[in-house]
């Protein structure tokens, strides 16, 4: 069963709402005073050349303009517009001669002004109809060239968004099997370790992963479900630390809702825990959320500069934070600022992002269900 859409029916009725008014004015037009009774042939003329006009309208918009203006002939298009200029005061100059309407209208006038109007064998310029047909001329061209432009651009924003879309996919694709890979080698290890502790991070990996797969899927999540994985993962990699590397988050109470893209915090997790985490040293690691405002979100992650080869938990191969920032750059243009310091006077490597979120904020695209850091 077909559905009528406003957009489907609203062209047309526009077209029959506009060219019924303009033909009432024109078909209603009397150059003479109201005591002068117009003959039929006049009436019959005023309608043939309606239908002239509106068969010139749709001839320049659905043929001269698309095949001559567009295709860059220009100079066939003018001339092929003054031709039909020409022609339509051909035809209108036949119309008046083949109903003899210049000595009919003369006889009406002749009946209330008691004169002539004009000599019925002097040649009268139709500069009204001049008129009328340079205007329907240039409105269907002016109709034409500006849906052509309004169809046009938004193809490139469509083609835009498009390549936007794959991109992130792209990007996305570089590090997705990265994090659980990763993951379930620490798990593995755990197993030779802490039987309890091994069911506790596996466990987890499924909430994680139940998150990643489904609650996801919609391209944005919700800050709250965010910050929960976040914590779930620093969890997880706590399990393989001991008591020299000091972990420590903190997250805003209460966290107030916005959407936020997914998996975008977990990148700056993964360098530190990488860079910032050594088995024979002590080391820490700072991560800390805030919300100061309901639609800014802050990340501050500080951790340890190490002087011994650091010990990859996190197992980052070194091209998820570059794929963040294009990430940012992609989805949040214009309303981030992202600031990095390899060496703070603490001897720290600290990462602040500030992210301006929020309900139609955000760029919302099509984004693949499988994501990952």
């Amino acid at each position: 069963m077909a559905v009528l859409t406003p957009r489907r029916y609203l062209a047309p009725l526009i077209h029959v709402l506009v060219w019924g008014l303009f033909g009432l004015t024109f078909l209603l037009f009397q150059p003479l005073t109201g005591r002068l009774t117009m003959p039929p042939q006049f009436w019959l003329k005023q309608g043939l050349m309606f239908c002239v006009w509106v068969a010139t309208f749709y001839l320049t918009a659905k043929v001269l303009v698309p095949r001559l203006l567009f295709t860059g002939r220009t100079g066939w298009f003018i001339l092929s517009l003054v031709g039909i200029a020409l022609g339509v005061l051909v035809f209108s100059k036949f119309l008046e001669s083949a109903l003899n309407l210049p000595a009919l209208m003369n006889k009406a006038f002749e009946a209330v002004a008691g004169r002539p109007r004009l000599n019925p064998r002097g040649y009268r310029f139709d500069s009204m109809g001049l008129l009328t047909t340079m205007f329907v001329l240039g409105i269907s061209t002016c109709i034409t060239v500006v849906q052509k432009w309004q169809k046009d651009a938004q193809l490139r924003q469509t083609l835009e968004q498009q390549r936007v879309s794959s991109e992130l996919s792209m990007l996305k694709a570089q590090i997705n099997p990265h994090f659980f890979f990763n993951t379930l080698n620490n798990i593995y290890a755990l197993t030779l370790l802490d039987g309890e502790q091994a069911r506790t991070a596996i466990h987890r990996l499924s909430r994680m992963m139940r998150y990643v797969l489904y609650d996801t899927a919609g391209g944005m999540t919700l800050l709250s479900q965010e910050i929960a994985f976040v914590q779930d993962y620093i969890t997880l990699m706590q399990l393989r630390l001991d008591d020299r590397v000091t972990v420590t988050f903190e997250r805003p109470d209460p966290v107030r809702d916005v959407p936020v893209a997914p998996m975008l915090l977990l990148p700056f997790l993964e360098n530190a825990f990488k860079h910032g985490v050594a088995a024979t040293e002590p080391s820490r690691i700072y991560v800390a959320i805030r919300q100061p405002w309901p639609d800014v979100v802050e990340l501050e992650v500080r951790n340890s500069r190490l002087s011994l080869p650091s010990t990859d938990l996190a197992g980052s191969n070194g091209i998820g934070l570059a794929n963040t920032r294009r990430r940012l750059d992609l989805l949040y243009p214009g309303r981030f600022e992202l600031v990095v310091d390899d060496h703070t006077p603490a001897n720290e490597f600290l990462v602040h992002l500030t992210l301006t979120v929020g309900e139609g904020s955000a760029v919302s695209l099509p984004e693949p269900a499988l994501v990952s850091s």
